[in-house]
């Protein structure tokens, strides 16, 4: 079944504009209320959505019963911008304009792969699992964690190809214009764009405990190489001389927009977005990597400290130890001749 969402709900009131080539129907032209009238909560990735935030609150609930303190930052991390943003761009309305405007699909594509993700691994929820589950489960997931694949596709490195590389292996092969086409294969990009922006960042910018962490300066250095792809991406959109997926958009026969211009729109939002979003990123490396080196300072500092007092308890317990020695030392002294008492004056010698 071709994949326009054209579900609308009842107190819209908006009648579908026109048929699409094989009588599809196609959505109204866009505007904002859309994003609140056209949501819907029947989808396997809203059901998901729900799920994660229900185990998080659930971990973060227990580590409360037991009297451990969890930052609130972490929780508003995840469930806002995190999860939040998510649902923000599948579940809500503009999931009815993903395939019929190219703009709405970059839209998503910039939330999913890069702005999601971030506020997720901010969220540190591996960490969250790890002070939560029983121990059974807990090795099981820090065998995950520590995995030669987590390894493979963890490392800095693997994780930037396969960031850089799968946005052309989609719109540049005649894959776009397949999951346009299929309802499954367009949800299984969403959630590609999630797990791909997760492998990627993760390492970067997140909290939990991940092997092979690169230090603060290569992070910074690999955020600073991903701001000339977005460019060169979002430029090589806006000049194609090709219209992306072929002659899907212009067969929905849209009054209300058109393929070209919307394509260009699409190209500058992947552009302006994706360098404004790593220029932040980097700004924010480079906030962790000072906080981390201040963490240092003041570990070295109470290190020295604590050394300091040793010393100091050290050289004030020797001082009782040299006087009681110089006090026994005395008293144990050998006496010497007995004086020889002075002659009389007159006394014959």
């Amino acid at each position: 079944m071709l994949h326009v969402d054209s579900i609308f709900t009842a107190t819209s009131g908006a009648p579908p504009t026109g048929l699409a080539a094989g009588g599809v129907e196609v959505p109204p032209p866009f505007d904002i209320t859309r994003v609140f009238t056209e949501t819907r909560l029947d989808s396997w990735l809203a059901l998901g959505l729900v799920l994660a935030a229900g185990l998080y609150l659930y971990g973060v609930h227990r580590l409360r019963l037991r009297g451990d303190r969890w930052p609130a930052i972490r929780t508003v991390c995840f469930l806002g911008p995190g999860l939040g943003g998510i649902a923000a761009v599948t579940v809500s309305g503009l999931h009815a304009y993903d395939t019929a405007l190219l703009s709405v699909h970059m839209v998503q594509h910039m939330v999913l792969s890069m702005i999601s993700p971030i506020f997720l691994a901010l969220g540190a929820p591996v960490t969250l699992a790890l002070r939560t589950l029983p121990v059974g489960p807990r090795k099981r997931l820090l065998a995950v964690v520590h995995s030669r694949i987590a390894r493979i596709y963890g490392f800095p490195l693997v994780a930037f190809a396969i960031f850089v590389v799968n946005p052309f292996a989609l719109y540049f092969t005649d894959l776009y214009r397949y999951t346009l086409e299929h309802a499954w294969a367009h949800e299984l990009v969403h959630a590609h764009f999630i797990m791909t922006g997760c492998v990627f960042f993760w390492p970067l910018l997140g909290l939990d405990p991940l092997p092979g962490r690169w230090p603060y300066p290569a992070r910074a250095l690999l955020m600073l190489l991903s701001v000339p792809f977005h460019t060169v991406l979002g430029l090589t959109i806006m000049q194609s001389t090709t219209l992306f997926g072929g002659d899907w958009y212009p067969s929905l026969n849209l009054a209300w927009s058109d393929p070209w211009n919307d394509q260009v729109v699409a190209g500058g939002i992947l552009w302006a977005g994706g360098e404004f979003v790593s220029v932040t990123m980097i700004a924010v490396l480079v906030v962790q990597w000072i906080k981390q080196s201040e963490r240092e300072a003041r570990r070295v500092d109470r290190e020295l400290d604590r050394q300091e007092a040793r010393d100091r308890a050290a050289g004030a317990a020797a001082v009782p130890v040299v006087a009681t020695a110089t006090s026994d030392a005395a008293t144990t002294a050998p006496a010497g001749p007995p004086a020889t008492p002075a002659a009389a004056p007159g006394t014959p010698s």
